[in-house]
């Protein structure tokens, strides 16, 4: 190639090099929780409804069929000559980002906000998208945005995130490490926001450094669209556009999000950028192409006999359903749920999002067939046996429905429902408009965060005289993040945080009211009492944020969530002690004690015995479906790597004395104990010698 050819492969939008026979190529595709803005994909549940079932297995089967999908529709594509945005084979997910502070709208994209779930499930997450095929890939998937960073929104062009070297590499750092270690990821994307005074996308320390040294990746790089031209106009790095480009290439930034690459001409002119790095770029970025099979014979390549019949097919649907059943977590429940349905001749349906098909889907979404909302899920089981009755109740963030009506114009229609319901379903919470990223929300709230955590506008008004119409109330919470739920948690029968259940979550919502199944999601992320609780959103430092650091109780603790049956956790025991290089396996049995089948997690938490550590941390976990009397017998491991704790100059070391092991289907904290009636069992471990990990 040319060196002109060469550079305007660095582009998203790469062109034509006919004379050499290599076809255009659109980097640019999303995936998040499906293949998005192509046209009809199946849509699952979003990445935090995805992270609540604490499935990993689920994780690459939902992720294998996004893949399938991928690769059913550019076959269909690539037939009709079509290579457009979102229409490539490189996907721009997960987002494996740490979620520390719940006003981020960005957080539904992620698995949460602890750093071992969510390096469990993006790794099987890529393990679905790319395929176990040896010789090519199915998809390409990215680990975005690398790294340090979680909002606010307004501000990301020119934010610098401050964190100390023990955050980095105790929160930051481990998914992504996982991501490039354990399964291979094909590629990384860097974050629009500097880190330490670099910017993401130019940065020595986590381009150079971290990803390529410490970590060997071999992959390709690409920013964050647009990012580059922040590091001259907000960041103030650099002077001007060249220097952007230069500074980007020879940190490692291999691919542009954008076109300002299209300047590297220059940048090599004047003895900015070498032509060796340019080819070094293109090299890693022919070699994505090549893994996947794009210049090879169709012959040759398993995926190419995937054909367009496997787009939202019955069997991606029907897994569409599974994902959205386990991704349910029931927060309270005094007995109402589940309902019987013979017993309710009338049902009330009220609220914003009862009937909001944005609601089911969150952002980075595709096009589905069909969709069912919550009121269309309660009406399809309803059937004539039942009058549903329905109001929207309010606006989603304002304070009246007709322009020309007055404030809190549907509340005697609430009332009205009500009155003639035996039980009433309100749905409340938020959507894509109102919490997303910067430039795609369009409200008061401007950039895609939260202000607080109060539901907006006049929601909890309606949920309030709801309640006070003494019928039983079921609040459904659809929202991708967590919200102020201290009043309702007092004063309603049931509570269900539904998340972005994808386009048909309204019918699996249904039926988990209904008693079709038993709910069996765990929170990835802690519901607080307030924002009063944690620091300024700008502040970076892991003090007093999320379950790992806090010292207050939470309203709903992380990896907390409810059933309709009951399990009993048996027979737990470790295989040695004291630690070695071994690490521990643990042994438990786990019985489905009630009357429904169900779903539980065994879920493992350590703690280190010293001063100025973290609360017990999530090391290993398990999910298991059972039937009534069923039981189950699992063995955990946990590294010795699970023990250790990272110091502030980087380094992970196993420092000699105890260590508190606990085991059970929660936290060992206060709360869960409160709110689940169940103690976890607690067991001390001892390490006779520091070492580095």
């Amino acid at each position: 190639m040319t060196l002109q050819e060469k550079v305007h492969q660095m582009i998203h939008a790469a062109p034509a090099i006919e004379r050499l026979g290599v076809k255009a190529y659109n980097w640019w595709n999303e995936a998040l929780h499906g293949i998005a803005r192509a046209g009809v994909a199946t849509v699952f549940p979003q990445a935090i409804g995805l992270a609540a079932t604490f499935n990993e297995e689920l994780l690459e089967e939902v992720a294998d069929a996004i893949a399938t999908e991928g690769r059913a529709k550019f076959n269909m594509q690539q037939e009709f000559g079509d290579t457009d945005i979102y229409k490539g084979l490189t996907f721009w997910a997960p987002n494996v980002n740490i979620f520390r502070d719940p006003r981020w709208g960005r957080g539904h994209e992620t698995y949460g906000e602890d750093p071992y779930l969510s390096s469990r499930l993006g790794v099987r997450f890529i393990q679905g998208l790319q395929g176990h095929d040896e010789n090519y890939m199915k998809a390409a998937a990215c680990a975005k945005h690398f790294a340090v960073h979680s909002g606010p929104e307004d501000i990301r062009h020119s934010f610098n995130a401050v964190v100390s070297t023990q955050d980095l590499y105790e929160t930051y750092l481990p998914a992504f490490r996982a991501c490039v270690e354990e399964a291979e990821v094909e590629a990384v994307m860097g974050a629009y926001n500097r880190t330490n005074d670099e910017p993401c996308c130019g940065s020595e320390l986590l381009l150079k450094k971290i990803l390529r040294e410490d970590w060997k990746f071999d992959g390709h790089v690409v920013s964050d669209c647009w990012a580059i031209r922040d590091f001259h106009e907000h960041h103030k790095v650099t002077s001007n556009e060249i220097e952007s480009v230069a500074l980007a290439v020879n940190m490692g930034c291999d691919l542009n999000c954008g076109s300002l690459f299209l300047l590297l001409l220059k940048a090599v002119e004047q003895g900015l950028v070498t032509e060796e790095t340019i080819n070094t770029a293109v090299t890693r970025l022919f070699t994505t192409r090549m893994k996947l099979g794009l210049f090879d014979d169709h012959d040759k390549v398993p995926y190419h006999s995937i054909t367009y019949a496997e787009v939202d097919s019955t069997e991606m649907q029907s897994l569409n359903r599974k994902a959205a059943k386990e991704s349910l977590v029931l927060l309270k429940n005094d007995g109402l749920l589940p309902m019987n349905k013979s017993a309710i001749s009338t049902i009330g349906v009220i609220g914003p999002n009862a009937d909001n098909r944005r609601a089911l889907v969150g952002n980075y979404e595709g096009t589905a067939s069909r969709y069912i909302t919550v009121k269309e899920g309660i009406q399809n089981l309803a059937g004539s046996d039942m009058r549903v009755f329905y109001s929207e109740g309010c606006h989603l963030y304002k304070d009246r429905i007709s322009v020309l009506g007055g404030d809190n114009d549907r509340i005697a229609e609430v009332k009205g429902v009500c009155k003639e319901s035996d039980v009433v379903v309100v749905c409340l919470g938020l959507d894509a408009s109102l919490e997303g990223e910067d430039g795609d929300t369009g409200n008061q709230y401007g950039s895609g965060d939260k202000r607080d955590l109060a539901f907006p506008g006049i929601q909890e008004e309606v949920l309030k005289a709801a309640c006070e119409s003494g019928k039983p109330v079921v609040l459904v919470v659809l929202s991708g993040s967590a919200l102020g739920l201290g009043w309702a948690h007092e004063h309603v029968s049931a509570i269900i945080q539904g998340w972005y259940p994808g386009a048909q979550g309204g019918q699996t919502i249904a039926e988990a009211i209904f008693g079709a199944f038993s709910p069996e999601g765990k929170l990835p992320i802690t519901f607080y009492h307030s924002i009063d609780e944690l620091p300024a959103f700008t502040d970076y430092a892991m003090a007093n944020r999320t379950y790992r650091y806090m010292k207050q109780e939470a309203l709903y603790p992380f990896g907390y969530g409810l059933s309709y049956t009951n399990f009993a956790i048996d027979n737990v025991t470790l295989d040695r002690n004291p630690i070695t290089d071994a690490g521990i396996s643990i042994t438990a049995t786990i019985k489905n004690i009630g009357a429904m089948a169900g779903g539980e997690v065994l879920q493992v938490y350590v703690k280190a015995e010293r001063e100025g550590t973290p609360n017990p941390q999530l090391k290993a976990f398990k999910k298991v479906h059972l039937q009534p009397q069923e039981e189950q017998t699992l063995t955990l491991h946990l590294p010795i790597e699970a023990f250790g704790l990272y110091d502030e100059e980087g380094k992970r070391r196993l420092y000699a004395g105890n260590y508190s092991v606990y085991v059970g289907a929660s936290q060992p904290d206060s709360r869960s104990r409160a709110l689940t009636g169940e103690t976890v069992q607690a067991f001390t471990l001892i390490s006779e010698q520091d070492q580095e990990l």
